[in-house]
């Protein structure tokens, strides 16, 4: 089950075209010995899991050859610097007991800086395909982002993007197999497809015993998705089918969702809209699907 590498088509001044190559830019890059007690997290990193052994290998080579290629730090106004790429080889240089580490120094705006560190992580496939899933959830969160914008910015297609943000709807035992490498993206894309969530933990538990590829995981998810389960009629939605629902509509509107239930069977439907002309969009969508 190993990864397809994937490469971004644009370059960070393409994604950010406000950043500016003239003099205003003068000190934007600016390469410096920074004291790692200086350098902080950022509450956001998209990377949450590091391998402990493969931290040892790179602290070992780090102390044979140096730091190679520097980490990219941005200034705090409380002082201090927030670490935008390059966090296992700040962790090796700390178990190493290193005092500084080279930086290069970069002016980014919150959202800049997000995608920056999601950019690297996904170029260097430092990322599981949870992890990516819920770095793309959370620029659309945390910057008001529409599925198009967060694909202009990252270099990905809306549809590839959709269908990664699907991911985090899934069962919390197929989360677990995403995060620990059993599963990969194509594995988990093809669960989606079964609506039972019951089911979906079943064909994923298969698909691991089995070492199935991606096109037989499709096979079997779509034998299970041919025969669903008839849901009482005042049943109200579990928050993981609510959750994987309001995805589903997102992706196919292009647009936030939100069911909310008043109980009994009743409730609402919301959909967000920034303009008239994005309203009027996603009207004839539905309109055409009606």
């Amino acid at each position: 089950m190993s990864k397809q590498r994937r490469g971004l088509g644009k370059g960070l001044q393409a994604l950010f075209p406000n950043t500016g190559t003239g003099e205003a830019d003068a000190g934007i890059d600016r390469l410096k010995e920074i004291n790692i007690d200086e350098i902080t997290t950022a509450p956001h990193q998209p990377r949450q899991l590091f391998d402990p052994e493969k931290l040892a290998e790179l602290a070992a080579s780090i102390k044979e050859h140096g730091v190679i290629q520097p980490v990219v730090v941005r200034p705090l106004q409380a002082g201090g610097y927030e670490l935008i790429a390059g966090e296992r080889r700040w962790r090796a240089c700390k178990t190493l007991g290193y005092r500084k580490i080279p930086a290069v120094v970069k002016e980014y705006r919150d959202m800049e800086a997000s995608a920056v560190s999601l950019i690297e992580n996904v170029q260097r496939e430092d990322l599981n395909p949870l992890e990516e899933a819920l770095a793309y959830h959370q620029l659309m969160d945390n910057f008001d982002l529409t599925q198009e914008e967060v694909s202009g910015r990252v270099g990905k297609s809306r549809s590839f993007v959709a269908n990664m943000v699907r991911l985090l709807g899934l069962p919390n035992e197929i989360k677990d197999m995403l995060a620990s490498g059993q599963l990969n993206a194509g594995h988990a894309r093809a669960l989606l497809a079964i609506q039972d969530g019951k089911k979906q933990v079943a064909a994923a538990g298969k698909i691991v015993r089995q070492n199935l590829n991606v096109r037989q995981a499709e096979s079997i998810a779509r034998s299970m998705s041919q025969k669903k389960d008839r849901q009482p009629k005042n049943e109200i939605l579990l928050d993981q089918d609510r959750a994987r629902v309001e995805e589903e509509l997102k992706s196919h509107l292009g647009a936030r969702v939100k069911i909310k239930e008043t109980g009994g069977g009743n409730g609402k439907m919301e959909v967000y809209f920034k303009s008239e002309a994005e309203l009027k969009r996603i009207l004839g969508i539905i309109l055409r699907d009606t």
